[in-house]
């Protein structure tokens, strides 16, 4: 197995941050031609990288470190009371794995997602293009699953199954339905999915403090959090 310090890494120039108004990012990523498999998404999840598409990256910001790896510790995560109740309002829904996204299905209702949740975002407007480059390019692990009621798609999960824990990828859901809180239902599935298949840990992607979109990640404690080259917890 190559170590991964034979990797090849490459670095953005600097361009405007998606989550933080008036700040610069750059983002370190592994060689885009470079094949990660189970094992290695795990190691890489492990030490702050991140998959989208097929990039596997990390922010590499001089100036800011607010970008927080964070993974839920599943076999000691409790629900509370808003979990118990996001749970109960969805229990009509049934979760399924899926071996492609490719209908117009799928694509509609992403695009739906993007136009009404992300309208001022740099994922706007939504494009096949977009999608496929995004969702439909998978690494060995990746898993899609749907969400239904009565038949009709409400949303879709995308997560990698590492070797000790579920990295959940994205989701998109229909954003006329807030009362279900689809995005927490989504996680707390993947919490209990991670728990079944008896996996250590669910990733959720950087947790980033002065990002509103971003503060619901704490509520699914305990957590882990990567400061400096160690995981944290955080309870």
């Amino acid at each position: 197995m190559t170590s991964l310090k034979d990797i090849r890494l490459f670095t953005t120039q600097a361009h405007t941050c998606s989550y933080l108004p008036g700040e610069q990012a750059k983002t370190l990523f592994i060689d885009p031609e470079f094949k990660v498999d189970r094992a290695y998404n795990t190691r890489l999840s492990e030490i702050g990288f991140r998959r989208s598409g097929n990039h596997v990256y990390r922010p590499n910001c001089v100036n800011c470190r607010q970008c927080v790896s964070c993974r839920v510790l599943v076999h000691e995560f409790e629900l509370n009371r808003r979990f118990n109740r996001v749970l109960r309002n969805n229990k009509d829904i049934t979760v399924t794995a899926v071996s492609d996204i490719v209908d117009d299905e799928y694509y509609y209702l992403y695009q739906h997602y993007i136009n009404v949740r992300h309208g001022d975002g740099d994922m706007n407007p939504a494009s096949r293009e977009q999608y496929a480059s995004f969702l439909l390019n998978q690494c060995e692990g990746t898993q899609y699953y749907s969400m239904r009621c009565k038949g009709l798609l409400l949303g879709l999960i995308v997560s990698d199954h590492l070797d000790n824990a579920m990295s959940a990828v994205y989701t998109f859901f229909d954003p006329l339905q807030e009362k279900r809180s689809l995005g927490t239902f989504a996680v707390l599935w993947q919490i209990n999915e991670a728990k079944r298949l008896q996996l250590s840990y669910l990733y959720l992607g950087y947790w980033i403090k002065d990002c509103r979109k971003m503060k619901y990640k704490k509520e699914f404690r305990p957590l882990e959090m990567l400061i400096g080259q160690s995981w944290v917890k955080v309870s």
